[in-house]
């Protein structure tokens, strides 16, 4: 973390916005502060390689989780470059300060920029091979150049802190004007300067090599970030209230030498041996960040690649050095190419951008597997939740956006490399991920004796749930003028083919029997399938699409206690990815039904469940009760917002008239309905799919009175059509 950019950026940021740098750096450390809760949080849950990729490919699967690991493997690459020539322009300023004729000879023979270049190629070369000997031999080349540049730093500070005591009257002077550029300096300076403070989230990278992850990366994060802040902070207050230029103000002064400020610092408040150890401390920032940073860059790949959203080669482990040496050569080559051909300044804004966008992705991450899997816990616990993650992600929205005034540039490159990587994802990754799906086998597939244009797939696993299932489809196919098509699927092992499970039809074969005399018996043409799939819900998805049906209804258990799934791996990925109409129904066994109670939050999903409530109404002679919940203390007004609620929800169903209005009063919607559905037979409820925030698959409201409901709910979901299914896919 204490790299180049605090040796390069602190004159910047002094130029910027004077003494109130020290502000931007504190509120820079502020907003880097909350999103280092999320990484700490996640990582302690998530310990695998590949940092903020492995959490939002988690939380967002499909193209919108490639594309933040293009971006943060953009990022560190970019990063890696900055360092790599960093070193070079270091170096060569020591030999120019301390060893003239050899510099002058030189530069003279090869100019100025050859020369930097050949360093920027030789240091990372070394760190390349560094990293492919492994993490132990990396961490302890990191632990020694990091107490060096820390104990560097260290005496810096405590001349300075010497020099401001010796004046004190002139120092406090120096502060003064506090914000002579205004609060728009400030911004500017956070922008500027906000990469210093990355470097944190490198320590999710590497999670699957820490030794007990849960515990070691919240503390590591979380010190790592407090000792850098305060390092900074430290660095500001000295060279601002330290020096005393001829002319006038500190922070003009650091202005004006910019990159080589902290070293002309020193020139002035340090005895002879100050300028070169600055610059000594700045080849090690800058070899320790390279260093730290392709190990990253190249754990972000390796994990990518395993998940085939890179070539395979890049998951390829040493066998003797036990690290993802392919990775690293790949990153390493590419980090070179840009040190080597493109201009770094730019492309360096544009990682700016790019990290802020992840560190986005990873907070909102974190709110969306906060949703999915409530009784995950790790070693740590993000305080203020949601509050805090919802501010990060506003706050990084706001510094990347405000990039765009520092430099348009750097947004282009961001969108361009985003474009080219989705291209490159739908083009190739996507066939590669499709191609490794589980195959699916029809068998025993019977066919309808008429054409039905509504079709009912009612996928059937439990004994004890065959006939409430058809309870419930036969009235809709009634009504709607269809057919029952019942389905058992058989999972095989993934590494044995489809046809291994043909000697497990049979198993299946009573549950659809059953299923079949009653629906007959109740007047609807009911016929069987059955599927043999390496995964349950892919063989539901497959005869979904395959007998074009309109409605799947399947039940469901209410809960799951299987780690990383919301409701059960199949109804998770049915719930996702149905290409129709959906019924999920918890069931408490052949519980007879009388009295329904539906809510009307409105929303085309309640507004589907009320027109299946009324079909019941109609064939089976349910009572039903339309419910809105209000806040106990909830104005006349508010009262009849609900009812008015209530009753479009009537109006637009075939329920108007035959049900009862219901207003329940409670501060917690979900709480409130679990405790009212104890009076009724069936609860309904139309899944919620509006709020960025508040989805997960059906909805937080829907999956909590699910789970915790003692009466069977209903949970109804309408197809969304291609347009918004298409949007689904690429947000995962």
């Amino acid at each position: 973390m204490i790299g180049a950019g605090i040796f390069v950026l602190t004159g910047i940021a002094a130029g910027e916005a004077g003494p109130a740098a020290l502000l931007a750096f504190a509120l820079n450390g502020l907003v880097t502060l909350l999103t280092a809760l999320s990484y700490a949080e996640l990582a302690s849950v998530y310990p695998k390689s590949g940092g903020g990729y492995s959490f939002i490919i988690k939380a967002f699967p499909g193209p919108a989780g490639f594309a933040s690991g293009w971006m943060l493997w953009f990022c560190y690459i970019i990063a890696c470059a900055l360092y790599a020539l960093g070193f070079g322009s270091y170096f060569w300023e020591f030999i120019q300060s301390y060893f003239p004729p050899i510099a002058t000879l030189i530069f003279n023979l090869a100019g100025h920029r050859a020369p930097a270049l050949m360093m920027t190629t030789l240091v990372s070369i070394i760190f390349i091979l560094v990293n492919m000997r492994g993490t132990a031999v990396t961490g302890s080349v990191e632990n020694i150049i990091t107490m060096a540049k820390i104990i560097i730093l260290g005496i810096f500070i405590a001349y300075g802190l010497k020099r401001i005591f010796q004046i004190p009257s002139e120092a406090a002077a120096s502060f003064t004007p506090f914000l002579p550029n205004g609060a728009g300096g400030v911004v500017i300076a956070m922008g500027l300067t906000f990469i210093a403070f990355e470097g944190y989230d490198l320590i999710a990278t590497v999670a699957e090599e820490i030794k007990a992850p849960e515990k070691t990366i919240p503390r590591a994060t979380l010190i790592s970030l407090a000792v850098t802040v305060f390092i900074y902070l430290m660095i500001l207050l000295v060279c601002i209230g330290a020096i005393q230029p001829e002319s006038g103000k500190s922070w003009q002064f650091l202005g004006q030498y910019q990159e080589t400020a902290i070293a002309r610092a020193a020139q002035s408040f340090m005895p002879f041996f100050g300028v070169a150890m600055i610059i000594f401390g700045g080849l090690l920032s800058t070899i320790s960040a390279l260093n730290a940073t392709i190990l990253a860059s190249s754990r972000v790949a390796f994990s990518m690649s395993r998940d085939k959203m890179l070539p395979v080669s890049l998951s390829t482990i040493h066998t003797r050095r036990r690290t993802p040496h392919i990775a690293i050569a790949v990153t390493g080559a590419i980090v070179l190419i840009m040190a080597l051909l493109f201009p770094i300044q730019v492309i360096g804004s544009a990682a700016s951008v790019m990290f802020l966008l992840t560190f986005t992705l990873v907070n909102l991450s974190l709110i969306a597997l906060r949703r999915k899997f409530p009784e995950l816990k790790g070693g740590f616990r993000v305080p203020l939740y949601p509050a805090t993650p919802i501010a990060a992600v506003v706050l990084n929205l706001f510094l990347a956006i405000y990039q765009f005034n520092f430099d348009p540039r750097a947004w282009y490159i961001a969108i361009a490399w985003v474009i080219v990587g989705l291209f490159i994802y739908f083009m190739y990754f996507e066939k590669v991920t499709a191609a490794d799906m589980p195959q699916v086998l029809e068998v025993q597939q019977s066919k309808s004796t008429n054409t039905y244009p509504y079709r009912i797939l009612v996928p059937l696993h439990n004994p004890d749930h065959v006939i409430p299932l058809m309870k419930l489809a036969v009235p809709i196919a009634k009504a709607h003028g269809g057919e029952i098509i019942v389905l058992g699927v058989i999972d095989v092992p993934i590494n044995l083919p489809p046809h291994e499970g043909m000697r497990f039809v049979h198993h299946k074969t009573p549950l659809l029997r059953k299923a079949i005399e009653y629906g007959n018996q109740q007047g609807v043409e009911t016929r069987s399938a059955i599927r043999i799939a390496h995964q349950v819900w892919d063989g539901i998805l497959h005869a979904a699409e395959a007998e074009k049906a309109a409605l799947v209804l399947m039940g469901w258990k209410g809960y799951t206690t299987t780690r990383d799934r919301i409701m059960g791996e199949v109804t998770d990925k049915v719930v996702r990815h149905a290409p129709c109409d959906l019924i999920t129904v918890k069931l408490m066994g052949d519980r007879p039904i009388r009295r329904v109670l539906i809510t009307t939050a409105g929303g085309p999903h309640a507004t589907l469940a009320a027109e299946y409530v009324g079909i019941y109404y109609d064939t089976e002679g349910y009572e039903v009760t339309c419910c809105y919940v209000v806040e106990p203390n909830a104005s006349q007004n508010n009262r009849e917002a609900a009812r008015q609620w209530i009753q479009k929800t009537i109006r637009l169903t075939n329920l108007e008239g035959k049900a009862d209005m219901r207003l329940l009063e409670g501060k917690k919607v979900a709480t409130t309905l679990v405790r009212a559905a104890a009076d009724y037979d069936l609860i309904a409820l139309g899944a919620s799919r509006e709020g960025v925030f508040s989805n997960v698959l059906f909805g937080e409201i829907p999956e909590k009175v699910a789970r915790y409901s003692q009466s069977p709910v209903m949970i109804v979901q309408r197809y969304e059509g291609p347009v918004k299914s298409l949007v689904k896919r690429i947000m995962g």
